[in-house]
């Protein structure tokens, strides 16, 4: 009997903010569809844990550090494409509000919110997507958030910088759409994640305001975000670009 052939099978993405939740169950989604991947996380070593999923590690490397530094960005993808040979798939993941009313941020809570969400994703995009140009091939897919949308409380800083990675999608994807480039986002709602679990125990408050605005009451997992970055990954996908795709149990529709 033949091997089964994954959808991804010779394709090389990175995962940025991996090293738990989110990031790290795409990780681990895009692996089992026959990626190489390299995770990246604040921590190295977060990344390094992740990524339990390769028992061999021939398909996997971890990468740390800042990514909101353009020097950071740019080794991660030198390293990618030094070790795997290419970067075709681009997950900005990486990310993390400061939840809170916005007279209580400071200068440096929302300037790290902004660059936690938005500059990553950025300097990311910006080293990868020479190396996508040249192959005639590339997928980057951001990861929003549907409170862009529906304008949940205390998110306004954290907003801005989700709302500027829904902007940096449309411009990307028009400039780059002949080129074999798809770039797209993902917004889900409350999605249950280690900082979920958090804010579920210091601000019940906030996940109860969360829940209320979706119908189908409750959060989505991290599974069910990490098949819709499978699904724009893919060749199936391939003419779908410049979209926000909502994950997100029907807080907002269309």
């Amino acid at each position: 009997m033949p091997d089964l052939v994954g959808p991804l099978d010779g394709r090389v993405a990175i995962v940025t903010g991996a090293g738990r939740g989110i990031g790290k169950a795409i990780a681990a989604r895009l692996y089992a569809d026959g990626a190489s991947v390299v995770l990246a996380d604040l921590d190295e070593q977060a990344a390094a844990d992740a990524a339990t999923f390769d028992e061999t590690r021939d398909r996997t490397a971890a990468a740390g550090g800042d990514l909101a530094d353009p020097s950071v960005a740019e080794k991660l993808i030198a390293m990618t494409v030094a070790r795997f040979g290419a970067v075709d798939v681009l997950v900005n993941n990486a990310g993390g509000g400061i939840l809170r009313p916005f007279l209580e941020h400071t200068i440096e809570t929302l300037r790290a919110t902004v660059d936690r969400n938005l500059w990553t994703a950025v300097w990311c995009s910006y080293y990868a997507l020479p190396f996508m140009k040249a192959a005639g091939f590339g997928r980057i897919i951001n990861i929003g958030a549907d409170s862009v949308r529906n304008g949940l409380p205390d998110h306004a800083g954290y907003n801005a910088a989700k709302g500027g990675m829904h902007g940096m999608t449309t411009g990307l994807a028009r400039e780059f759409a002949r080129d074999g480039i798809t770039v797209n986002t993902i917004a889900p709602s409350a999605i249950v994640t280690p900082q979920y679990r958090e804010i579920e125990r210091s601000n019940p408050e906030l996940i109860e305001k969360a829940l209320r605005v979706i119908p189908m009451g409750r959060a989505g997992t991290e599974e069910e975000v990490a098949s819709m970055v499978a699904y724009l990954a893919g060749k199936e996908a391939a003419f779908v670009t410049g979209q926000v795709i909502s994950v997100n149990g029907g807080s907002t529709m269309l």
